[in-house]
């Protein structure tokens, strides 16, 4: 009886073992996303992540905007690359909330549904804002990244997202995941630049939209 119970637990530890092997933290990486949707057309988005610091690019044909984020000092900045404009927005730790706010505290219910989606295994997940509306996102629970706030839609995800729709306005935006790289990132990708834009802080660009 006594080598059964050690059998039993024996097979239970490594199945944990197994499971801890499978997921994988991922501290420095990129993400390539393509984009596709209304008026859209190789359009794309990268995501760099390496410790505290992130930085997003999403190119189109209508221009560029980048994002960059350090969690540990709580700034950032928005590039903006449009018609041969180049404006830069900067951004305090109460910027940078107000600006997720809508995105800061999604709800994730993960479902019983999986999916093969490229060479991942995939679960959905339906994601409620607090705006009330909601989407469904494909995630991989095998790789996680460390920092959880690189995207504040997908701090509360259990994984990394693979494929989810979001809508902006009239229009609907499918992303998919089309390629991760873990080549060292280098650091000079999070530094802010100094010079070459108009600069504009994140309150003044508020007041721009609403014709202030």
């Amino acid at each position: 009886m006594k080598k059964g119970k050690f059998l039993i637990v024996a097979i239970g530890l490594v199945g944990t073992c197994f499971v801890a092997r499978a997921q994988r933290t991922i501290a420095e990486a990129s993400f390539v996303y393509k984009i596709t949707g209304m008026n859209l057309n190789n359009a794309s988005t990268t995501v760099y992540i390496k410790g505290n610091n992130s930085r997003s690019e999403m190119v189109s044909q209508l221009g560029k905007e980048i994002t960059i984020f350090n969690t540990k000092a709580d700034n950032a900045v928005i590039l903006k690359e449009f018609s041969g404009q180049k404006l830069m927005i900067t951004l305090t730790k109460e910027n940078w909330r107000e600006k997720n706010a809508t995105n800061g505290d999604i709800k994730f219910v993960l479902t019983s549904e999986y999916k093969t989606i490229g060479n991942y295994q995939t679960r959905k997940a339906v994601a409620t804002m607090a705006n009330g509306k909601s989407f469904d996102v494909f995630y991989t629970p095998d790789l996680v990244p460390a920092n959880k706030e690189y995207d504040a839609t997908f701090s509360n995800l259990p994984g990394l997202a693979v494929e989810y729709e979001i809508e902006s306005g009239n229009m609907t935006f499918k992303y998919s995941l089309a390629q991760i790289n873990y080549d060292p990132v280098p650091v000079s990708m999070f530094d802010f630049p100094t010079s070459g834009y108009r600069v504009m802080t994140y309150l003044e660009n508020q007041k721009l939209k609403k014709g202030n």
